[in-house]
Parts: structure tokens; sequence; C-alpha cells
């Protein structure tokens, strides 16, 4: 299917997991209950998508099988978590605890989204406002200035001169900002340039630290819930380097598969990447000791999903008044070149 997921269509997975979940759970036949559950989808793709799913599995292909055709809705995780489950005969709890991680990621993404919010629209009523004063408000006093032919102010010449430039040759200015832009995405596609921007992410003051969690927790959360759910470790890491967007860590976790197939620990090499902090590789550690890695990624997931939430609170509480400050000042700097050479001239008719 050439169909992309929206925010709608992602919370209908969610949903539809779930329900597939109780019904299979209840002893309804896997065919019955995906007409069932595609029978309840509000038409569009994702109901398209689980009757072509259901038309598979009743010509005789396996569900996991079946779901692996349509990548954009199922990812490699889903896969093979049903996989697992087929396996082990525990679909319905494979697909509840699917629905369930859905649902934490959908909520930690609608968190992050929704701390961004702010300082966005704050950004564009921003430029909205310059905007309007640029083109309206001083081309107005530009005219004004133009008559009384007296020297004026620094701060009031720098003004005119940027507005006068942005005016007359506001289509360079936006073709440059546009031939950068495709310069630098081309770069990033590169592998140096994917490298060094991944790796100057998680060095940023206070995002750096923000990206890292985020990345890390959901590393725990996706290995965790593949190793709750009998995935094999080496198959259950493959699968998650898939969904790794940062190249760095991505290193590292093949780093960590190459350790992996000659025999060693799974804790050893993440300590030896340099990448992964303390808490991570000694919980790992310990959940290799006492075989309970899956529980110990589970709460290292559930830690540093917590340490998100108050750092995203903290980003915004920072952002909101450092916006202020740069907007006020911003406008404030327009009005004081605007007003200081009619102070000048009431001065001099007074």
């Amino acid at each position: 299917m050439g169909v992309r997921r929206g925010r709608s269509g992602r919370s209908q997975l969610v949903l539809s997991t779930r329900q597939l979940a109780t019904l299979v759970k209840a002893g309804m036949p896997l065919l019955r209950a995906l007409r069932t559950v595609c029978d309840q989808l509000d038409p569009g793709p994702l109901q398209s998508v689980f009757s072509l799913v259901a038309a598979d599995v009743e010509s005789g292909v396996k569900f996991s099988e079946a779901l692996s055709h349509y990548p954009r809705w199922f990812p490699p995780f889903y896969v093979n978590m049903v996989r697992a489950g087929e396996i082990g005969g525990l679909l319905d709890e494979i697909l509840k605890r699917l629905a369930e991680l859905l649902e934490k990621q959908a909520r930690l993404r609608d968190r992050v989204r929704g701390a961004l919010m702010y300082p966005a629209l704050v950004m564009v009523a921003a430029t909205g406002i310059l905007i309007v004063l640029m083109a309206f408000v001083v081309p107005t006093f530009m005219a004004m200035f133009a008559e009384l032919g007296s020297a004026l102010p620094l701060m009031t010449r720098i003004l005119l001169t940027v507005c006068m430039g942005v005016r007359r040759w506001w289509w360079m200015v936006a073709l440059g900002f546009f031939g950068i832009g495709v310069l630098l995405k081309t770069w990033v596609q590169t592998p140096p340039g994917r490298r060094l921007v991944d790796q100057m992410t998680l060095r940023l003051p206070v995002f750096g630290s923000l990206v890292e969690r985020l990345l890390i927790g959901r590393f725990a959360r996706m290995l965790g819930t593949l190793l709750s759910s009998g995935v094999p470790i080496l198959s259950a890491l493959e699968t998650v380097r898939a969904t790794v967007t940062n190249v760095v860590i991505d290193e590292a976790l093949q780093d960590v598969e190459r350790s992996l197939k000659v025999g060693e620990s799974l804790a050893r090499p993440m300590e030896l990447s340099g990448v992964f902090p303390p808490l991570v590789t000694r919980m790992v550690s310990l959940g290799e000791e006492t075989g309970q890695l899956d529980h110990m990624l589970a709460q290292v997931a559930d830690s540093y999903e917590e340490e998100v939430d108050v750092q995203l609170a903290g980003l915004t509480q920072l952002l909101e008044p450092l916006l202020i400050i740069f907007v006020g000042g911003v406008v404030g700097f327009i009005v004081i070149a605007m007003f200081l050479p009619l102070m000048s001239l009431t001065k001099l008719l007074g």
C-alpha cells in the first residue's frame, strides 16, 4: 500500500490491535476476528489494509507474513512480535503487548509534540508580527523620514537599510535560504553528514540529553517488549536497530550485535560503546545475571520516559521567557528605531 499513516491512522491501529487481541483471547478464530475489526474501522486506508490482510490469511498465508506485506502500517517489530506469538501460541497476549507498546509510544510522541507546540506558535506569531511591521509600518515611516531630510539615528538607519534590502531583494533572500536548505538536506543525506549531525544533536546542551533519553528509552522499551514476547535476542536487536534514527546509536548497536554473535554478553559491548549511560548498562548487566533482562529494560524505559517528562516541563518553562525576551527585543528595537527621529523632531520644534 502506498499510503501514509497520519495521527488518526496511528490511533486506529492501536485501537484495532487491542480489539483484535480481545477477540482472539475470547476464542474467536483469527480470520473472523480480522473481519470483525475491519468492519469496526471507518472507511479509509487502514480498513483497506486489514481487508487485504484478512484475504491473505484466508488464502492460507500466515498472519505475520500477511502483515509484512504492508510495512508502512506494520513495522518490523510488529511483524516479529506477531510471528513470535504464532510460534509460541500466545497471539492474544502478544497483540495485547503490541497495543500497550503502541499506546506508550503515542503518549510519548504527543507529550513531546505538546511541549514544543507553544514555542512553535510563538515563533510563528513573532514572524507574522515582523512581516507586518516590515511590510506596512516601516514603509510609512520611511516616506516620512525622507521628507524630514535630517540625519537619522544609527538604530533607524540600520532598520531602514534592512527593510529596504528585504523589500528590494526579497526574492534573492528567499532563493538563498532555499538553496542553503537544499544543500544542507543533500549533505545530511550523505553518511558523513548524517553522522556529524547526529553526533552534534546528542552533544547539544539541554536538547542533546533530551534526545538521548528519548532514543534510549524507546530502544529499551522496544527491546524489552520483544524479548518478553519470546523473540530471540539477536532477532530482537536487529528489529530494534531498524527503528533507530540516530547513526551514532545504530553504530553502537551494530557492535553489540557482533559481540552477541560470538557469544559475549549484551551489557559489556554497550558499556564499551560509550553511548549508553552507566544506569542502562548496569541494569542490563543485572538483567542478564538474573534472567530478567526484559523486566530490567522495561524499568529503564519507565525511568527514561519519566525523565523525559520532567525535562520537557523544564524546557518549556525555560523557553517561554527566552522567547518572550527575543520577541520583545526585536519588536522593541523596531519601535524605538521608528520613534527616535520623531522624538528628535519634537525637541527641535519645541
